[in-house]
């Protein structure tokens, strides 16, 4: 190993953060395809298929800053390497589980193990290529986000062929493959400083305030929100709670100096706004292939054309970001994908995917390839190098969260659009199968308004990115100091 040079062990570490951000993120939308088998076989219902899904993405989320405070305190690759670990074993249980709650609770094992997995793979790439991680973080975007487009076609044909547990099963070569090469790739990196104690009362804080709120939203649109109205006020203080926490502890979890740099803050209120988009998008628009009468593995294979244009684009414009500034990709590229969603809201057929369908998408995935390297590298750029693994978790989280708050909202709107436009009994919007001229309208006129919404958050991340951005921060020039606190002594 020690023949290897620098250059080749950075490619052995990107190759690792790909293959196991891959794991993270392919579990996202794989399960999509499975579920209505897995309720078929296991008795869930659908309050039990929805949590199969939201548990990995609540763990997710309320455990992305834990991973990076972690990670920049004991060693971002070694923290990297034991959510590899983490994950493929949360997956053994997942791919044995009898019954439908351990399948949830391994799904959350799954999301906790993914929260240091994904937080340190991109503090990793920061702190191994320095200033040129705008093009490394580009090409992470483009092989992790054909992964998670190939989940679904991939997972409906293990679902059709094989078994659904084996969608969690497969994971374990592949996590093996990245832990090796993440060991292998070993660079000469600086002992990582232990910012005195980890801020549990913040995490803890943090995690009640982000489960309270993604329980009511989901939950209430199922159960009505006057049962749950109380999740609300409590999230609320959880999340105040957490604020007044992060100000008064001397080591935050979350150092509020941060927002002081401009491209940080706006960054990430564009993540948010973005990142719901993508997520409001890409969850009902599978929904709705398979509506329109795509059969599941057909509605993943759909998705190709989208990876093949973030595999040819997405490092290109990471490189052009970091040449030129940002701010031009982080305006267009939101504001295409908008445009692409509304052009989607024209196919009312199944014959009409062909034409604005594939129109739409193009579109959709042009503006998806400008974005997302370049709003991540912007946003990990503006925080010092100390704080990279803070940063992404940061940037993680309010993805995150982004996704989870816009498809319960977006899946509201449907149904009340549907429950509004059809006095039926029992009936399910966009429902796969669905063949009374009734229904079938009232669905897509459901669609078009959750698609609405997407399309609107959307433009509005273009608008922050456009009056936000400031490309001479990204590029070094205007940079406000953060305050550095000193290291606290290792034994701490």
């Amino acid at each position: 190993m020690e023949t290897l040079s620098l250059d080749a062990r950075r490619r052995l570490t990107l190759a690792a953060t790909i293959l196991g951000s891959s794991l993270a993120f392919v579990d996202v939308t794989v399960v999509i395809v499975a579920l209505p088998t897995i309720e078929e076989d296991l008795g869930l219902g659908l309050t039990g298929q929805q949590w199969i899904f939201l548990s990995y993405s609540l763990a997710l989320a309320a455990l992305y800053l834990v991973g990076g405070a972690i990670g920049d305190r004991y060693g971002r690759r070694t923290v990297f390497v034991a959510g590899c670990a983490g994950f493929a074993l949360a997956s053994v249980l997942a791919g044995l589980s009898p019954n439908g709650g351990v399948l949830i609770l391994a799904r959350a094992a799954q999301g906790v193990a993914g929260a240091f997995l994904t937080t340190n793979s991109l503090a990793l790439l920061r702190g191994v290529y320095g200033a040129e991680s705008g093009r490394a973080i580009g090409l992470w975007t483009s092989f992790t986000s054909v992964a998670t487009i190939a989940g679904p076609p991939a997972g409906g044909a293990l679902v059709e062929w094989v078994s659904w547990r084996w969608i969690f099963l497969i994971n374990l070569p592949f996590a093996a493959a990245a832990v090796a090469l993440a060991v292998v790739g070993r660079c000469h990196e600086a002992p990582p400083e232990r910012l005195g104690r980890l801020d549990v009362p913040g995490a803890a804080l943090a995690a009640a305030g982000f489960g309270l709120l993604t329980y009511g939203l989901v939950e209430g649109a199922d159960r009505g929100f006057g049962e749950l109205w109380w999740s609300f006020p409590l999230a609320a203080a959880a999340l105040g709670a957490f604020v007044v926490v992060e100000r008064r502890v001397k080591q935050p979890m979350l150092p509020f100096e941060l927002f002081r740099r401009r491209n940080f803050a706006v960054a990430n209120a564009q993540t948010f706004l973005v990142y719901a988009a993508l997520y409001g998008f890409f969850v009902f628009f599978t929904i709705y292939l398979q509506f329109l009468g795509f059969t599941p593995f057909e509605a993943g294979l759909l998705n190709i054309p989208s990876s093949l244009v973030m595999i040819a684009l997405a490092a290109r414009f990471g490189t052009l970001a970091d040449r030129h500034g940002p701010r031009l990709y982080l305006t267009v590229g939101p504001a295409l994908i908008g445009v692409g969603t509304l052009v989607f809201m024209l196919v009312d057929e199944k014959s009409d995917f062909w034409t604005a369908g594939i129109a739409g998408l193009l579109l959709f995935s042009l503006g998806l390839a400008m974005m997302v390297a370049p709003i991540t590298a912007t946003a990990l750029k503006s925080a010092p190098e100390r704080y990279a693994g803070i940063a992404s978790g940061v940037n993680s989280t309010v993805s995150r969260l982004g996704s989870l708050i816009a498809v319960a909202v977006i899946g509201l709107i449907i149904s009340l659009v549907f429950e509004a436009r059809t006095d039926a009994e029992d009936a399910v919007p966009i429902a796969k199968g669905q063949t009374a001229p009734e229904l079938r309208e009232a669905s897509v006129d459901g669609f078009r308004a959750g698609m609405l919404l997407a399309a609107a958050l959307a433009f509005a991340g273009a608008a922050v990115g456009a009056a936000g951005i400031s490309n001479r921060e990204a590029r070094g020039e205007a940079q406000p100091p953060v305050s550095e606190q000193a290291p606290a002594p290792a034994g701490s």
